[in-house]
């Protein structure tokens, strides 16, 4: 495609997937980590997570806020590390969640975020529609709490039978949860991530045609799911071409085209569009960023 991508999406990076050392919130390096994320003019928004140090959070937010980057905030690892669950049958579990979200609404505010992103929990089939409503009552408490700060509350879809197991779900699934949330709070969407969806078994198209009224942020990855015997198999986020996984470059130009046939380059409030790509156990975090952006950029030039 002859114009540029920046036209059309905010270009970002999940720090705490590049950078593992983050996802506990205690990196001793995190400033140095989000400066150096920051500098790189390829990318316009970057992922952040917790960070349990207040002065270290503090000294953060004022990198960021001289940066010109949109700051998004990734709770994932506020849930993924403590085994919280924010669909808990057991009231009590469930409450911990959901303080454990309200904090993170609070951190992201100070770091400059307009709103943060979560998952479900693990659910069990004999409760699950039980699960599905103590998920609501979670969502609807986030929503009603980030809108008095003028903020968005979004669900990221995951597997529901793999790796992380997570209720939502299914696209069909996250379309009924959404539009339940939507009934009562406008300030919620779908995140979506390119590297989940063979994990569920569907396609971009599918999967986009069936989330479109409520998709409001993307993630482009990898992910190895053809043979559970594989090295890597599951949610692990590998960079592109890695032995055995399902998605690179035609992969990408696929998820660009569907996203450009159903109306989501918007070219006056540009999506963010981030790569969320991990090291595999020595792999370099700076070469795996290096990889996704030469996957993107040929990506894009076959668009």
């Amino acid at each position: 495609m002859n114009e540029s991508m920046k036209k059309f999406f905010e270009v970002g990076l999940v720090a705490f997937m590049a950078y593992p050392s983050l996802l506990k919130g205690t990196c001793e390096n995190t400033e140095s980590i989000i400066k150096k994320i920051a500098t790189d003019d390829y990318f316009d928004a970057i992922e952040v997570n917790w960070i349990k140090d207040h002065q270290q959070r503090t000294d953060v937010a004022d990198l960021l806020k001289s940066s010109h980057m949109t700051v998004c905030y990734g709770a994932q690892p506020r849930l993924l590390t403590t085994g919280l669950n924010p669909n808990a049958i057991n009231e009590d579990e469930r409450a911990k969640a959901e303080r454990t979200l309200i904090d993170a609404i609070d951190e992201a505010y100070e770091l400059g975020s307009k709103g943060i992103a979560f998952l479900s929990g693990k659910w069990d089939v004999e409760t699950k529609d039980e699960a599905y409503q103590q998920l609501l009552k979670t969502t609807l408490k986030l929503c009603e709490y980030a809108k008095t700060k003028n903020m968005f509350i979004e669900l990221e879809v995951f597997d529901y039978d793999i790796a992380k197991k997570a209720l939502i779900g299914p696209a069909a699934l996250a379309a009924r949860f959404a539009a339940d949330v939507r009934t009562q709070y406008n300030n919620f969407g779908l995140l979506i991530d390119l590297s989940h969806i063979p994990m569920t078994y569907e396609s971009n198209e599918y999967v986009v045609r069936t989330l479109k009224p409520f998709l409001t942020h993307f993630h482009i990855g990898n992910t190895v799911i053809k043979d559970p015997a594989a090295e890597g198999y599951g949610d692990e986020h590998q960079r592109f071409g890695f032995p055995g996984s399902a998605n690179d470059v035609n992969q990408v130009l696929d998820f660009l085209r569907v996203l450009k046939n159903e109306g989501f380059f918007n070219e006056q409030k540009p999506y963010v569009l981030s790569f969320e790509v991990k090291p595999w156990k020595d792999e370099d975090s700076e070469l795996v960023i290096a990889n996704a952006k030469r996957v993107l950029n040929r990506a894009w030039a076959l668009l």
